[in-house]
């Protein structure tokens, strides 16, 4: 067992002789021998065979059998792996399908299987007789009474395990349901599944979706190559999946033939216990079934609760270093297309309330979320049947505003045919600097200052110039203007509400926010892929331009040379850290050393060293706690993905919460 609830598990198919027992159990103990792992799952009936047909009633059979079982134990004696192997065995007088879990040399149990397939390809019922009501509880074996039926659970420190066998998933309602409710969070199946044209597809489906239902990782070990080719062909299919996420397969038929899958086909893989606990903690309906639970479990605990070591320095699982942004593949294009439609349905919603005279105002920066926004309002109006004239783009130079960025947004406005306006700002801030009795930056102004004097003195100050006043007047009047407009869009992303990177009642308040619950990485992943599939031409080229530009509110004055001065990244961290964190904090849970480990397994656009990541972490922690209070009162927003903070559903927390134990 690995600190972190770093739980790891080989699902193995080794090299098989029908009917041979002793040659089995060879190609066991050297896998087990060989093995690094907390968990072996191997396939049903794996000590004879699944093929052996009338062979199952002969005693030489049955004899070699319980031999080699007893021959595994002995061998499992001071590992750490947890065994489980599927076998013929009599009891009391009937021969019944079974799986022996084997720990620290000793078999801890015997779970028998409970649905026997006897349709079309399937004969069990010829041979074995199911689990049921007059099971014994017990089963002699080596001289040793070991615990047996359908109601044993395995725990090993954090990791408790549950047993079913091959049909037993693909009933109406598999065993491992019941024992995942009872609190099994790792659930094994011991298979013999033959390949047909299409079953592999439906195979991983049904064990992916039966992970996801009990909130489990599900290790999957079925029949390979060396089974008897009489009338079937087995493809050695090893799976593990873990809360609807296939974390891995092993080759099979279809993926090429090659003498290593003759020989033996594995898959391996470290599943997170800690994360299936968070996540059986918040969805409370998930307990609500355990009061129709009728099962009573006994708990046959193995070795000694499972001793913890340290992480391993590589996981056996892919960490997402960009968790909010799709992956490449083949649904690609169907997520994007997903998310702009949730983004768009929502605002069309909302303008089904307002009379199709009432402007849709959108401050206008020519950065990526006000571009955002604006693309979805784009989709939203032209889905209602207004005309995009009904959308009031509005530019508000100001004192930190860059003629890179100007030039963007007066293109966009252009080149999406909206209605667009201007209004300099500078002026109105300076009346209020007057009003409040300010001095910006610590210049003092006076009657006869005028907003370009002021602009030219601001371009002369040192790069660590601040003034939060003077940004927070920008951002308001900002606001102000718009309000007064129309019907306000908001532009702000989820990253800005986590971190508080907005002006309170500024660029923080809005009508109805589309990009509520859209990340920073995924704003800017979402604008690129909008620019390749949906645009062409200059527009598509803006898009890019827009995507590259460094992150700024451009609240504070540009260089002398006219280029952005105020770059958030480098002043709050990377957001692509920041983005990472914020997943794994409010949707797994994590305290920080567990989220630091993990950020090490991930490949980010950046190489960072460990002090500059632990130290975004502890940036993004302080900063997620102080401002609450801004969350707490965010406009409406669609949800988008699993992880939201909107305060009327998904993230609830007192603004003045204290984040010392975080």
């Amino acid at each position: 067992m690995f600190q972190h609830g770093i739980f790891r598990i080989l699902a193995a198919a080794p090299k098989l002789v029908v009917a041979n027992p002793a040659a089995n159990a060879t190609a066991i103990e050297s896998l087990i021998e060989s093995a690094d792992a907390d968990l072996i799952v191997l396939p049903e009936l794996a000590l004879t065979g699944y093929t052996c047909g009338d062979l199952f009633a002969s005693d030489a059979l049955l004899n070699a059998t319980a031999t080699q079982l007893v021959r595994i134990a002995r061998c499992s004696e001071g590992r750490r792996s947890v065994v489980i192997v599927g076998l013929p065995l009599v009891v009391q007088d009937s021969l019944m399908n079974v799986a022996a879990v084997i720990a620290d040399g000793e078999i801890a149990g015997i779970v028998p299987k409970t649905f026997l397939p006897t349709y079309r390809e399937f004969y069990e019922g010829r041979h074995f007789r199911a689990s049921g009501p007059a099971d014994p509880e017990t089963v002699s074996i080596d001289r040793q009474e070991i615990p047996f039926g359908t109601d044993l659970l395995f725990p090993v420190g954090p990791a408790v395990i549950a047993v079913e066998i091959c049909e037993d998933l693909w009933t109406p309602i598999p065993p491992s349901s019941s024992a995942a409710v009872a609190g099994a969070n790792v659930l094994v199946n011991l298979s013999a599944s033959n390949e047909t044209v299409g079953k592999a597809a439906w195979r991983r489906d049904l064990i992916q979706s039966q992970s996801g239902r009990c909130i489990a990782a599900y290790a999957y070990a079925s029949s390979g190559p060396g089974e008897s080719t009489s009338d079937l062909v087995f493809g050695g299919h090893c799976l593990i999946a873990e809360n609807g996420t296939l974390l891995g397969q092993s080759r099979r038929i279809g993926d090429g033939l090659s003498p290593e899958w003759i020989e033996q086909t594995s898959i391996q893989c470290d599943i997170d216990l800690q994360r299936l606990a968070h996540d059986r903690r918040v969805v409370g309906s998930f307990d609500d079934a355990a009061e129709e639970l009728e099962t009573q479990y006994r708990r046959i605990d193995l070795l000694e609760g499972g001793d913890e070591r340290s992480a391993p320095i590589q996981l056996l699982r892919h960490v997402d270093a960009h968790p909010f942004v799709p992956s490449e593949s083949a649904e690609l294009q169907h997520r994007c297309a997903e998310i702009f439609a949730i983004q768009s349905a929502g605002l069309i919603k909302r303008l089904s309330c307002l009379p199709k005279s009432t402007p849709l105002a959108i401050g206008i920066s020519g950065g990526l979320d006000s571009t955002l926004a604006l693309l979805v309002a784009l989709k939203a109006v032209d889905a209602a049947g207004w005309p995009r004239s009904a959308i009031h783009g509005i530019t508000m130079p100001g004192f930190g505003t860059t003629d890179h960025t100007r030039s963007s947004a007066d293109q966009l406005i252009e080149q999406t045919g909206i209605r667009g306006d201007c209004i300099d700002i500078r002026q109105l801030c300076l009346d209020t600097f007057h009003s409040l009795s300010h001095q910006p930056l610590g210049i003092a102004i006076d009657a006869s200052t005028t907003a370009e004097s002021l602009q030219t003195e601001l371009n002369q100050l040192p790069d660590d110039a601040a003034d939060l006043t003077f940004e927070n007047v920008q951002a308001r009047i900002r606001t102000m203007l718009l309000m007064n407009r129309g019907f306000t869009l908001g532009t702000g992303d989820m990253s800005e509400q986590a971190l508080g990177w907005a002006t309170y009642n500024a660029d923080h308040m809005s009508m109805y926010n589309v990009n509520t619950s859209i990340p920073k990485t995924l704003v800017r992943f979402l604008v690129r892929y909008a620019a390749d599939h949906f645009f062409e031409g200059q527009l598509k080229d803006l898009l890019h331009r827009v995507a590259d530009t460094p992150i700024s509110p451009e609240l504070l004055p540009p260089s002398a040379d006219g280029h952005i001065r105020q770059n958030t990244e480098s002043a709050i961290g990377a957001y692509e850290l920041h983005d990472f964190f914020l997943y794994h904090f409010v949707r797994n849970g994590f305290t920080r050393e567990k989220i630091l480990y993990l950020a090490a397994q991930a490949t980010f656009e950046q190489d960072y060293d460990s002090d500059t990541v632990a130290d975004t972490l502890d940036v993004f922690i302080r900063r997620f706690f102080r401002n609450q209070f801004k969350r707490n009162c965010v406009p409406d927003g669609p949800k988008v993905g699993s992880v939201s903070l909107s305060p009327r559903g998904d993230w609830r927390m007192p603004s003045d919460a204290d984040g010392t134990a975080f």
